[in-house]
Protein backbone atom coordinates (compact mmCIF):
# COMPACT_ATOMS: atom_id res chain seq x y z
CA UNK A 1 0.00 0.00 0.00
CA UNK A 2 2.54 2.34 1.32
CA UNK A 3 4.68 1.55 -2.24
CA UNK A 4 1.76 2.25 -4.43
CA UNK A 5 1.15 5.51 -2.69
CA UNK A 6 4.95 6.47 -3.64
CA UNK A 7 4.45 5.39 -6.79
CA UNK A 8 1.54 7.42 -7.98
CA UNK A 9 3.13 10.40 -6.00
CA UNK A 10 6.17 10.16 -8.40
CA UNK A 11 4.07 9.52 -11.62
CA UNK A 12 2.12 12.68 -10.67
CA UNK A 13 5.47 14.70 -10.17
CA UNK A 14 7.37 13.23 -13.09
CA UNK A 15 4.24 13.91 -15.58
CA UNK A 16 4.17 17.64 -14.29
CA UNK A 17 8.00 18.17 -14.42
CA UNK A 18 8.08 18.14 -18.02
CA UNK A 19 5.90 21.16 -17.74
CA UNK A 20 7.97 23.07 -14.83
CA UNK A 21 9.24 26.33 -15.74
CA UNK A 22 7.40 26.09 -18.94
CA UNK A 23 3.65 26.52 -17.59
CA UNK A 24 2.24 30.25 -16.92
CA UNK A 25 -0.31 30.27 -14.19
CA UNK A 26 -2.83 30.83 -16.87
CA UNK A 27 -1.89 27.58 -18.84
CA UNK A 28 -2.10 25.85 -15.31
CA UNK A 29 -5.21 27.79 -14.61
CA UNK A 30 -7.02 26.55 -17.87
CA UNK A 31 -6.22 23.24 -17.22
CA UNK A 32 -7.31 22.90 -14.07
CA UNK A 33 -10.81 24.43 -14.91
CA UNK A 34 -11.39 21.72 -17.03
CA UNK A 35 -11.01 19.34 -14.28
CA UNK A 36 -12.91 20.87 -11.50
CA UNK A 37 -15.87 23.64 -11.25
CA UNK A 38 -18.37 22.03 -12.88
CA UNK A 39 -21.61 21.94 -10.09
CA UNK A 40 -22.55 23.47 -7.19
CA UNK A 41 -24.38 20.86 -5.58
CA UNK A 42 -23.97 22.21 -2.38
CA UNK A 43 -23.13 26.23 -1.62
CA UNK A 44 -19.97 25.51 0.19
CA UNK A 45 -16.55 26.76 -0.33
CA UNK A 46 -15.22 23.65 -2.13
CA UNK A 47 -17.58 23.97 -4.82
CA UNK A 48 -17.56 27.80 -5.37
CA UNK A 49 -13.99 29.08 -5.32
CA UNK A 50 -13.41 27.17 -8.99
CA UNK A 51 -16.29 28.67 -9.98
CA UNK A 52 -15.23 32.52 -9.14
CA UNK A 53 -11.78 31.52 -10.27
CA UNK A 54 -13.68 30.56 -13.77
CA UNK A 55 -15.30 34.10 -13.46
CA UNK A 56 -11.72 35.49 -12.92
CA UNK A 57 -10.26 33.68 -16.06
CA UNK A 58 -12.66 34.73 -18.58
CA UNK A 59 -11.32 38.47 -17.39
CA UNK A 60 -7.80 36.92 -17.82
CA UNK A 61 -8.28 35.00 -21.07
CA UNK A 62 -10.96 37.38 -22.79
CA UNK A 63 -12.64 33.59 -23.40
CA UNK A 64 -16.48 33.75 -22.16
CA UNK A 65 -16.90 29.77 -22.15
CA UNK A 66 -15.82 30.39 -18.54
CA UNK A 67 -17.90 32.69 -17.53
CA UNK A 68 -20.96 31.32 -19.66
CA UNK A 69 -20.59 28.23 -17.62
CA UNK A 70 -20.63 29.66 -14.63
CA UNK A 71 -24.06 31.80 -15.44
CA UNK A 72 -25.50 28.05 -16.30
CA UNK A 73 -24.47 26.63 -12.70
CA UNK A 74 -26.34 29.09 -10.86
CA UNK A 75 -29.30 29.60 -12.92
CA UNK A 76 -32.03 28.09 -10.01
CA UNK A 77 -30.05 30.33 -7.61
CA UNK A 78 -30.29 33.49 -9.81
CA UNK A 79 -34.40 32.97 -10.35
CA UNK A 80 -34.83 32.03 -6.85
CA UNK A 81 -35.50 28.61 -7.68
CA UNK A 82 -32.55 28.06 -4.99
CA UNK A 83 -32.05 30.18 -1.58
CA UNK A 84 -29.62 28.59 0.49
CA UNK A 85 -29.99 29.23 3.83
CA UNK A 86 -25.68 28.33 5.41
CA UNK A 87 -26.03 25.54 7.61
CA UNK A 88 -21.93 25.40 8.58
CA UNK A 89 -19.12 27.46 7.89
CA UNK A 90 -17.97 26.42 4.63
CA UNK A 91 -21.29 26.67 3.37
CA UNK A 92 -21.19 30.68 4.64
CA UNK A 93 -18.00 30.66 2.49
CA UNK A 94 -19.86 29.34 -0.25
CA UNK A 95 -21.78 32.64 -0.79
CA UNK A 96 -18.72 34.39 -1.67
CA UNK A 97 -20.01 33.06 -5.10
CA UNK A 98 -22.73 35.38 -5.55
CA UNK A 99 -20.50 38.15 -3.95
CA UNK A 100 -18.60 37.59 -7.23
CA UNK A 101 -21.73 37.41 -9.27
CA UNK A 102 -22.90 40.40 -8.00
CA UNK A 103 -19.82 42.45 -8.45
CA UNK A 104 -19.95 41.55 -12.37
CA UNK A 105 -24.08 42.17 -12.53
CA UNK A 106 -26.48 45.06 -12.57
CA UNK A 107 -30.23 45.69 -11.80
CA UNK A 108 -32.35 42.95 -10.78
CA UNK A 109 -29.36 40.35 -11.04
CA UNK A 110 -27.26 42.20 -8.80
CA UNK A 111 -29.87 43.17 -6.48
CA UNK A 112 -30.83 39.10 -6.40
CA UNK A 113 -26.79 38.31 -5.55
CA UNK A 114 -26.25 40.89 -3.01
CA UNK A 115 -29.69 39.18 -1.03
CA UNK A 116 -28.25 35.50 -1.58
CA UNK A 117 -25.22 37.30 0.78
CA UNK A 118 -27.06 38.72 2.82
CA UNK A 119 -29.00 35.41 3.80
CA UNK A 120 -24.99 34.13 5.13
CA UNK A 121 -23.75 37.25 6.25
CA UNK A 122 -26.61 37.97 8.61
CA UNK A 123 -26.70 34.86 10.41
CA UNK A 124 -24.01 36.84 12.32
CA UNK A 125 -26.93 39.16 13.93
CA UNK A 126 -29.31 38.16 16.69
CA UNK A 127 -32.85 38.59 16.53
CA UNK A 128 -32.28 42.06 17.77
CA UNK A 129 -29.47 43.10 15.16
CA UNK A 130 -26.53 42.93 17.47
CA UNK A 131 -23.66 41.59 16.27
CA UNK A 132 -22.38 38.05 18.11
CA UNK A 133 -19.24 37.86 18.76
CA UNK A 134 -18.41 35.28 16.64
CA UNK A 135 -20.71 33.87 13.63
CA UNK A 136 -22.57 30.62 14.32
CA UNK A 137 -21.02 27.50 13.40
CA UNK A 138 -17.28 28.68 14.03
CA UNK A 139 -16.37 25.50 16.06
CA UNK A 140 -13.32 27.42 17.88
CA UNK A 141 -11.39 26.37 14.68
CA UNK A 142 -8.98 29.03 12.62
CA UNK A 143 -10.83 28.00 9.54
CA UNK A 144 -14.06 30.30 10.71
CA UNK A 145 -11.19 33.31 9.97
CA UNK A 146 -11.89 32.66 6.27
CA UNK A 147 -15.51 31.20 6.53
CA UNK A 148 -16.74 33.85 8.07
CA UNK A 149 -14.76 37.08 7.93
CA UNK A 150 -14.84 37.29 3.30
CA UNK A 151 -18.78 36.90 3.53
CA UNK A 152 -19.16 39.99 6.26
CA UNK A 153 -16.91 42.28 4.56
CA UNK A 154 -17.87 41.41 0.78
CA UNK A 155 -21.41 41.99 2.15
CA UNK A 156 -20.31 45.00 3.85
CA UNK A 157 -18.94 46.36 0.36
CA UNK A 158 -21.98 45.64 -2.05
CA UNK A 159 -24.55 47.15 0.86
CA UNK A 160 -22.06 49.93 1.64
CA UNK A 161 -23.81 49.05 5.76
CA UNK A 162 -20.75 49.44 8.03
CA UNK A 163 -22.40 46.95 10.31
CA UNK A 164 -21.25 43.82 8.56
CA UNK A 165 -17.44 45.07 9.13
CA UNK A 166 -18.08 46.17 12.43
CA UNK A 167 -19.46 42.57 13.33
CA UNK A 168 -16.46 40.93 11.18
CA UNK A 169 -14.07 42.85 13.04
CA UNK A 170 -15.44 41.44 16.59
CA UNK A 171 -15.53 38.47 15.00
CA UNK A 172 -11.70 38.81 13.77
CA UNK A 173 -11.19 39.40 17.48
CA UNK A 174 -12.35 36.10 19.11
CA UNK A 175 -11.12 33.85 16.48
CA UNK A 176 -7.19 35.38 17.69
CA UNK A 177 -8.51 34.76 20.83
CA UNK A 178 -9.21 31.22 20.54
CA UNK A 179 -6.46 30.07 17.82
CA UNK A 180 -3.47 33.14 17.46
CA UNK A 181 0.04 32.18 19.11
CA UNK A 182 2.10 34.42 20.72
CA UNK A 183 4.95 33.39 17.69
CA UNK A 184 2.15 34.90 14.84
CA UNK A 185 0.91 31.39 13.99
CA UNK A 186 -2.37 29.87 14.35
CA UNK A 187 -2.96 26.72 15.89
CA UNK A 188 -6.02 24.60 14.51
CA UNK A 189 -7.92 25.19 17.66
CA UNK A 190 -8.11 25.27 21.54
CA UNK A 191 -7.48 21.86 21.84
CA UNK A 192 -3.52 22.08 21.14
CA UNK A 193 -0.78 24.36 19.99
CA UNK A 194 -0.76 22.46 16.57
CA UNK A 195 -0.24 25.53 13.36
CA UNK A 196 -1.73 22.98 10.95
CA UNK A 197 -1.30 23.85 7.23
CA UNK A 198 -4.45 24.91 5.97
CA UNK A 199 -5.76 25.98 9.60
CA UNK A 200 -2.89 28.79 8.86
CA UNK A 201 -3.92 29.10 5.04
CA UNK A 202 -7.58 30.37 5.73
CA UNK A 203 -6.73 32.81 8.17
CA UNK A 204 -3.94 34.22 5.73
CA UNK A 205 -6.63 33.46 2.63
CA UNK A 206 -9.32 35.17 5.14
CA UNK A 207 -7.61 37.88 5.89
CA UNK A 208 -6.58 39.02 2.35
CA UNK A 209 -10.09 38.56 1.01
CA UNK A 210 -11.76 40.99 3.52
CA UNK A 211 -9.08 43.45 3.78
CA UNK A 212 -9.64 43.47 0.25
CA UNK A 213 -13.58 44.56 0.61
CA UNK A 214 -12.54 46.92 3.56
CA UNK A 215 -12.89 50.79 3.95
CA UNK A 216 -9.45 52.15 4.98
CA UNK A 217 -11.28 54.44 6.34
CA UNK A 218 -12.67 51.85 9.47
CA UNK A 219 -11.69 52.13 12.61
CA UNK A 220 -10.86 48.40 12.04
CA UNK A 221 -8.88 48.27 8.79
CA UNK A 222 -5.00 49.43 10.44
CA UNK A 223 -4.94 46.85 13.01
CA UNK A 224 -6.34 43.91 10.88
CA UNK A 225 -3.79 45.27 8.01
CA UNK A 226 -0.95 44.93 10.77
CA UNK A 227 -2.42 41.77 12.17
CA UNK A 228 -2.20 40.39 8.46
CA UNK A 229 0.99 41.54 7.99
CA UNK A 230 2.42 40.06 11.18
CA UNK A 231 0.80 36.63 10.19
CA UNK A 232 1.77 37.01 6.75
CA UNK A 233 5.67 37.73 7.84
CA UNK A 234 5.57 34.46 10.32
CA UNK A 235 4.35 32.57 7.64
CA UNK A 236 7.59 33.35 5.67
CA UNK A 237 9.82 31.91 7.98
CA UNK A 238 8.77 28.25 7.51
CA UNK A 239 8.82 28.07 3.36
CA UNK A 240 10.70 24.77 2.80
CA UNK A 241 14.15 25.74 1.24
CA UNK A 242 13.90 22.70 -0.74
CA UNK A 243 10.27 21.94 -1.98
CA UNK A 244 9.13 25.77 -1.44
CA UNK A 245 6.00 24.51 0.44
CA UNK A 246 4.57 25.05 3.24
CA UNK A 247 4.07 21.80 5.40
CA UNK A 248 1.49 19.89 6.99
CA UNK A 249 2.10 21.25 10.35
CA UNK A 250 3.77 25.16 9.17
CA UNK A 251 6.64 25.08 11.87
CA UNK A 252 6.75 20.88 11.89
CA UNK A 253 9.50 20.42 8.61
CA UNK A 254 9.22 16.62 9.23
CA UNK A 255 5.35 16.82 8.35
CA UNK A 256 4.55 16.53 4.84
CA UNK A 257 4.80 19.25 2.27
CA UNK A 258 0.99 19.93 1.56
CA UNK A 259 -0.17 21.42 -1.86
CA UNK A 260 -3.43 23.21 -0.72
CA UNK A 261 -2.20 25.89 2.37
CA UNK A 262 0.81 26.59 -0.24
CA UNK A 263 -1.33 27.71 -2.74
CA UNK A 264 -3.14 29.64 -0.16
CA UNK A 265 -0.27 31.05 1.69
CA UNK A 266 0.87 31.98 -1.92
CA UNK A 267 -2.22 33.22 -2.63
CA UNK A 268 -2.27 35.45 0.00
CA UNK A 269 1.27 37.04 -0.40
CA UNK A 270 0.38 37.56 -4.25
CA UNK A 271 -2.73 39.90 -2.69
CA UNK A 272 -0.88 41.44 -0.30
CA UNK A 273 1.56 42.72 -2.96
CA UNK A 274 -0.87 43.35 -5.87
CA UNK A 275 -2.87 46.13 -3.21
CA UNK A 276 0.59 47.71 -1.83
CA UNK A 277 0.29 45.75 1.99
CA UNK A 278 3.57 43.59 1.47
CA UNK A 279 6.64 44.75 -0.24
CA UNK A 280 7.12 43.37 -3.67
CA UNK A 281 11.12 42.74 -3.13
CA UNK A 282 10.27 41.00 0.01
CA UNK A 283 7.35 38.81 -0.67
CA UNK A 284 7.61 38.16 -4.49
CA UNK A 285 10.66 35.54 -4.51
CA UNK A 286 8.49 33.31 -2.01
CA UNK A 287 5.41 33.64 -4.05
CA UNK A 288 7.46 32.40 -6.91
CA UNK A 289 8.99 29.80 -5.28
CA UNK A 290 5.44 28.69 -4.13
CA UNK A 291 4.43 28.42 -7.68
CA UNK A 292 7.22 26.54 -8.60
CA UNK A 293 6.26 24.20 -6.30
CA UNK A 294 2.23 24.20 -7.19
CA UNK A 295 3.62 23.78 -11.17
CA UNK A 296 5.40 20.73 -10.49
CA UNK A 297 2.56 19.12 -8.03
CA UNK A 298 -0.14 19.92 -10.79
CA UNK A 299 -0.41 17.63 -13.64
CA UNK A 300 -2.20 18.84 -17.09
CA UNK A 301 -5.25 16.55 -16.58
CA UNK A 302 -5.50 18.33 -12.78
CA UNK A 303 -3.88 15.17 -10.56
CA UNK A 304 -2.33 16.81 -7.51
CA UNK A 305 -0.13 16.00 -4.81
CA UNK A 306 -0.28 16.10 -1.22
CA UNK A 307 -3.53 17.94 -0.38
CA UNK A 308 -4.21 16.86 3.04
CA UNK A 309 -8.07 15.60 3.72
CA UNK A 310 -10.82 17.13 5.50
CA UNK A 311 -9.68 17.98 9.23
CA UNK A 312 -11.57 18.59 12.04
CA UNK A 313 -10.38 19.62 15.25
CA UNK A 314 -7.56 17.02 16.49
CA UNK A 315 -6.48 16.34 19.99
CA UNK A 316 -2.90 15.76 19.76
CA UNK A 317 0.38 17.32 17.41
CA UNK A 318 0.46 13.80 16.37
CA UNK A 319 -3.07 13.71 15.23
CA UNK A 320 -2.10 16.50 12.34
CA UNK A 321 1.18 14.33 11.66
CA UNK A 322 -1.11 11.68 10.66
CA UNK A 323 -3.86 13.06 8.76
CA UNK A 324 -3.92 11.28 4.97
CA UNK A 325 -2.70 13.13 1.82
CA UNK A 326 -4.73 12.92 -1.15
CA UNK A 327 -2.70 12.19 -4.34
CA UNK A 328 -4.60 11.90 -7.91
CA UNK A 329 -7.88 14.45 -8.08
CA UNK A 330 -9.19 16.25 -4.90
CA UNK A 331 -12.04 19.31 -5.43
CA UNK A 332 -10.33 21.40 -2.38
CA UNK A 333 -6.96 21.09 -3.67
CA UNK A 334 -7.98 22.24 -7.34
CA UNK A 335 -10.01 24.91 -6.28
CA UNK A 336 -6.97 26.45 -3.99
CA UNK A 337 -4.92 26.02 -7.47
CA UNK A 338 -7.33 27.63 -9.54
CA UNK A 339 -7.49 30.30 -6.85
CA UNK A 340 -3.83 31.11 -6.45
CA UNK A 341 -3.02 30.78 -10.89
CA UNK A 342 -5.62 32.83 -11.40
CA UNK A 343 -4.55 35.95 -8.84
CA UNK A 344 -0.69 35.14 -9.59
CA UNK A 345 -1.99 36.28 -13.63
CA UNK A 346 -3.85 39.50 -11.95
CA UNK A 347 -0.94 39.73 -9.81
CA UNK A 348 2.02 40.37 -12.95
CA UNK A 349 4.33 43.42 -12.15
Amino acid sequence: MQSTLFLLIAVVISTSSAFAQTRTPREVAEQLANVYGHKLDQVAYIPALPLVAKLRLTEITGDEKYAAEVRMIVEPFRTGEESPVPKSGSEQAGHLLFAALAERSSGADRERWIALCRIAADQIFDDSGKALAVMPFHNEMSDAVFMAGPILATTGKLTGERRYFDAAAVHFASMRTYCLREDGLYRHSPLCEAAWGRGNGFPALGLALALNDWPEDHSAFQPLLEEFRKHIAALKTHQDPQTNCWHQVIDHPESYDEYSCTCMIGFAMARGIRLGWLSRDDYQPHVDRAWQAIESRTSPNGDLVNVCTGTGKQKTLQDYFDRPAINGKDDRGGAMGLMFATELELNSP
